[in-house]
């Protein structure tokens, strides 16, 4: 008997999946709030280089001490890292003539001036991650992505060890505390160690959110499930934009964005531990427990223990898992399970290109706010509307075509969409806002997709594991998609050029691996082989 079977006569969706689902929901709003943080809490306003007072400059206006300190770009504007060696008080007659040579020309010495505008401060002005020190300041977002990717490593493992909840709980406690010490932050160096290990202990709630919740629900309702809990990012993508605007300065940033944790932490002791764990690993009477907890919630008398029964184990829901699992507990598993047999392996490789892919592209995208002609806040905000939608159109195309059709398809389009951009001329403001909004939803598309269809490619002894390998492969997309931005230095369009590439390419790899649709959960390799 599979464990489907037992949640036929359970309840596979009723009041007590529902209380699992919405509890699991809230750290789920709380991850957005911090993958894409960087781009407030790094933000880097308009800058120039600070000039030093000379009595010279007494009756000049600011505009004009500019003027004659600072060249100017071909549209006008002052440079952000270059000064005169000498104030040019000629262009004051005629502003529009240009430095003979640039001898006379020289890097920022004495700091900078930030417009204290938009932002009160942020890292950028914090420490002057600036001009030569600009790769620091993508860096920022590189560690958390690496505390990311080796947290996917360790929590993967622990959690098919220790169990689900614990883990989930160890994560959230661990986000608390390192996501203060970051807010608390005295030097760049601490805060990129404390923003790592943030990412680390967040890679824990990321990784086990969907499949504890996704382990108590029935075939029929499992993509709506991991739909629901996927939508609720898209909240707090629109939180954070929110929040971003009514915080502007890092430190309490970071204090907002980390406090919702708690509430997390508290409303955790309602979620069981998952019953398929439980009863992989030989704690039956734990997950008896639970199976009557769900029969009574959902209002399945058959199952409800009566105070006149002196064995309760005896109960027909114990005689059901107790036939589910007539066998001891298999061996214990590692990554390596996850390549040693030829189907397993070939899912693997897949699937770790799939989900690189889909990272890489995704955070390309949400990382740029300011590329699409639209304010950042709003961008912020926009992103997280249009991903609704998208998740929505998705529950009913991965039912209508299938997983893997639709994985392939939305990150495939998803590539597209980012290359149509550098296409169109940036005039056109208003047309590459819509492509772009469309490239976010399908992005998002893939996204969702890839967090159901992994789950359910992987058996019960091994699904962690494979979430947390893929996780850690999409960590590496999301930590190298910062520093691609880089690569604008030496081709303006060469970060999309990149962007486009490996999504088209990642997702035409989805077309390698199994169909899943209305396919029950594997419990061992053996149903996968």
């Amino acid at each position: 008997m599979k464990f489907e079977d037992l949640l036929l006569e359970i309840g596979g969706f009723g009041r007590f999946q529902i209380l699992i689902l919405f509890i699991l929901c809230l750290p789920r709003i709380n991850l957005p709030m911090h993958f894409l943080l960087h781009n407030f809490l790094a933000a880097t306003p308009s800058h120039h280089c600070a000039i030093p007072h000379q009595e010279a400059f007494v009756n000049l206006t600011m505009e004009e001490v500019l003027l004659i300190s600072i060249p100017r770009e071909p549209d006008g504007t002052f440079r952000s890292c270059e000064m005169f060696s000498q104030p040019q008080f000629h262009l004051l007659l005629n502003s529009s003539l240009q430095p003979e040579n640039n001898s006379i020309i020289q890097h920022c010495q004495h700091g900078w001036v930030y417009d204290h505008s938009q932002f009160t401060s942020t890292i950028s002005t914090e420490w002057d991650l600036v001009c030569e020190q600009r790769g620091l300041n993508q860096a920022t977002a590189t560690f958390f992505f690496i505390g990311v990717t080796m947290g996917a490593v360790v929590f993967g493992y622990l959690s098919d060890r220790f169990g689900r909840k614990a883990m989930l709980l160890l994560s959230l406690v661990c986000s608390v505390v390192f996501g203060m010490l970051s807010a608390a932050s005295v030097s760049y160096s601490m805060l990129a160690v404390t923003r790592t290990l943030t990412g680390m202990a967040l890679s824990g709630v990321s990784l086990i959110v969907l499949p504890l919740g996704m382990e108590w629900v029935d075939i029929q309702h499992r993509t709506f499930s991991g739909i629901l809990t996927s939508i609720f990012w898209s909240i707090g993508n629109m939180l954070l934009a929110m929040v971003a605007y009514l915080v502007r300065e890092w430190h309490w940033l970071l204090v907002a964005v980390t406090g919702p944790c708690l509430l997390s932490i508290v409303c955790l002791w309602w979620v069981p531990e998952s019953a398929r764990w439980l009863i992989a690993n030989g704690k039956v009477k734990q997950a008896h427990r639970h199976v009557l907890r769900c029969a009574r919630m959902n209002g399945r008398k058959d199952f409800a223990v009566s105070p006149e029964e002196d064995m309760p184990l005896t109960t027909y829901a114990q005689r059901i898992v107790l036939r589910w699992e007539h066998k001891k507990p298999g061996g214990s598993y590692s990554y390596i399970s996850l390549f040693r047999t030829p189907v397993l392996r070939k899912i693997s490789l897949c699937s770790g290109a799939v989900w690189f892919g889909v990272a890489f592209s995704y955070y390309g995208m949400s990382m740029n706010l300011t590329g699409f002609g639209l304010n950042m806040y709003l961008s912020q905000f926009v992103f997280g509307v249009i991903e609704i939608p998208a998740k929505i159109i998705m529950y009913v195309v991965v039912n209508r075509a299938g997983r893997r059709q639709s994985q392939a398809w939305a990150l495939i389009l998803t590539g597209l969409c980012i290359g149509a951009n550098v296409i169109i001329p940036k005039p056109f403001t208003s047309l590459r806002s819509v492509v772009a909004i469309m490239g976010k939803g399908f992005s998002e598309a893939a996204f969702t997709t890839v967090f159901l269809y992994t789950s359910e490619l992987y058996p019960t002894v091994l699904r962690q594991n494979g979430m947390g390998y893929t996780s850690f492969v999409a960590r590496l997309g999301g930590a190298l998609a910062p520093l691609v931005f880089l690569l604008d230095e030496v081709w303006r369009s060469l970060p999309e050029v990149t962007y486009c590439g490996v999504a088209v390419c990642c997702g035409s790899v989805a077309f390698l691996l199994p169909e899943t649709l209305n396919v029950r959960l594997p419990e061992g390799i053996e149903d996968i082989e």
